[in-house]
């Protein structure tokens, strides 16, 4: 059996009785245990997951009615809320804590019968860009395993380039899919802002996070984004998209299409090879019928340092529930009066997440906020005008999507500017609210060096058919397993 076969083959080969979802699920377990032990994706799995492939095997055999996803399996990341199972976000703070109801995204997946295998690692609480700050230890990258595979959501790309799960969800702050879709060599789409509900996705910061489909083809993170995406009561940023179907006319091509390379991502900091793939995928590009052109954005020059300074007040805001009074670990309260307690138990947050809570305490403060806060939303508003300026020139904005190539465990955690430099091509779109896609390009000396394609707002429709004719251009090599 193809455990490396796409979604959308996997549901028409259910539907022919190639296989059942019970043979299939069982082999992705066997695969777990097989490789898992070394990549560590999951921090945790469906114990029920065979049990519901035998009953959606059951209803089929019946000819009852079965939702697209056919029992496909998909992996989710530990801070987006699934009933019944553990959801800790990668910390001690929620070792215990178990979702009473589902996101809306799973709502929607469960709905069309998708299979959840299991819930994948991350840096803890979203915050980090190689999930070495996930509180139950790394997820490794399948290409070799002495580099990170990006983050955060870095279990969710490890399980789908791995063969672990055919698909699966993570959240994207400032490019926590796009990021390690590229580290890994899979598909990632950071979506339009409130095109996905956030609804049950644990808060980071919630004017810029959205949650976004993992996959190893464009297509089939198009089918995943029709099956997710849309209005939700629950969340009132969402935008109804009118039940788009993404999948529709993907092959379209790029004919005609104006493409805008952005001069600052391409520029100084970018690593040679990633340079020079970059200019191997323009030329693609051309060949496709599209046209190229530079165009410079001056704000994204101060992008990262807008960026950590808006989303580091927000995680200051949306981490103070964390008391351990109600949510928590085991802490005896005997000893400490309210606030020691409260400081003692705080202490459980790693490094990186500390190290945002004393940023978003600081700059919004008295005295401090219209230095930082303030002027760190008003590069944001400059951006977005300038974006907005660009696409009225071109159909994309196209850059790396990492400006160097993944790097090994532990080289830049004693460089935190270094760390979030890494951010400097992805966190543009989250800035401006703007859908992105990271699209696999190339293997480098075993590493993979992914192409980020940013559209206009509600435009992923022609975001799929530009990626989708990117993907056809390229033939890379299975993940080493």
């Amino acid at each position: 059996m193809n455990l490396g076969i796409s979604a959308l083959d996997y549901i028409e080969a259910i539907k022919n009785g190639e296989f059942t979802v019970e043979e299939f699920v069982s082999e992705t377990f066997d695969q777990i245990k097989k490789v898992d032990g070394k990549l560590h994706a999951y921090l945790s799995l469906n114990d029920k997951a065979l049990d519901q492939a035998k009953e959606l095997d059951k209803k089929r055999k019946a000819k009852e009615k079965i939702g697209s996803c056919m029992g496909m399996p998909i992996a989710i990341k530990d801070n987006i809320c699934v009933k019944g199972a553990k959801t800790t976000c990668a910390s001690k703070m929620l070792e215990k804590y178990t979702a009473p109801f589902d996101a809306t995204v799973i709502a929607r997946l469960r709905k069309q019968d998708a299979l959840f295998i299991g819930k994948t690692n991350l840096d803890e609480f979203a915050m980090g860009t190689t999930t070495e700050f996930s509180v139950y230890g790394p997820s490794k990258n399948p290409w070799n395993q002495e580099y990170v595979p990006g983050g955060s959501s870095g279990g969710s790309a490890v399980a789908v380039s791995a063969l672990e799960s055919v698909v699966s969800l993570g959240s994207d702050t400032g490019g926590s899919v796009r990021n390690p879709a590229s580290f890994c060599s899979i598909v990632g789409l950071k979506p339009t802002y409130g095109l996905v509900s956030r609804y049950g996705l644990i808060s980071y910061a919630n004017s810029i996070e959205q949650i976004g489909p993992m996959a190893r083809t464009v297509k089939d993170t198009a089918f995943l984004l029709n099956v997710i995406s849309g209005i939700d009561p629950n969340d009132n940023t969402t935008i109804d998209n009118h039940g788009e179907d993404y999948l529709k006319n993907i092959d379209s091509g790029i004919d005609g299409k104006k493409i805008g390379i952005i001069s600052e991502m391409v520029g100084k900091g970018t690593d040679n090879t990633v340079s020079s793939a970059t200019k191997k995928a323009l030329a693609k590009f051309e060949d496709l019928g599209a046209k190229c052109e530079e165009i410079p954005i001056d704000m994204v020059d101060y992008s990262v340092a807008s960026y950590y300074t808006i989303t580091s007040t927000e995680a200051g805001s949306n981490l103070a529930r964390y008391d351990n009074l109600r949510y928590g670990f085991d802490f005896d309260l005997e000893g400490y009066e309210f606030n020691s307690y409260i400081s003692k138990a705080r202490r459980s947050f790693g490094p990186e997440v500390t190290r945002r809570l004393i940023i978003g305490g600081f700059v919004p403060s008295a005295g401090h906020a219209g230095k930082y806060f303030l002027k760190a939303l008003k590069v944001k508003s400059r951006l977005t005008k300038e974006i907005n300026a660009a696409f009225k020139k071109v159909d994309f904005l196209v850059a790396p999507t990492v400006p160097i190539l993944p790097f090994k465990f532990g080289e830049k955690l004693d460089d935190p500017v270094a760390m979030f430099l890494i951010d400097f091509n992805t966190v543009t779109a989250n800035l401006t609210g703007k859908p992105a896609i990271s699209v696999p390009f190339e293997i480098s000396n075993g590493l993979p060096i992914g192409i980020q394609i940013i559209a206009d707002s509600m435009q992923e429709k022609s975001l799929f058919q530009a990626a989708y004719a990117l993907e056809s251009t390229t033939n890379l090599p299975k993940v080493p397993l």
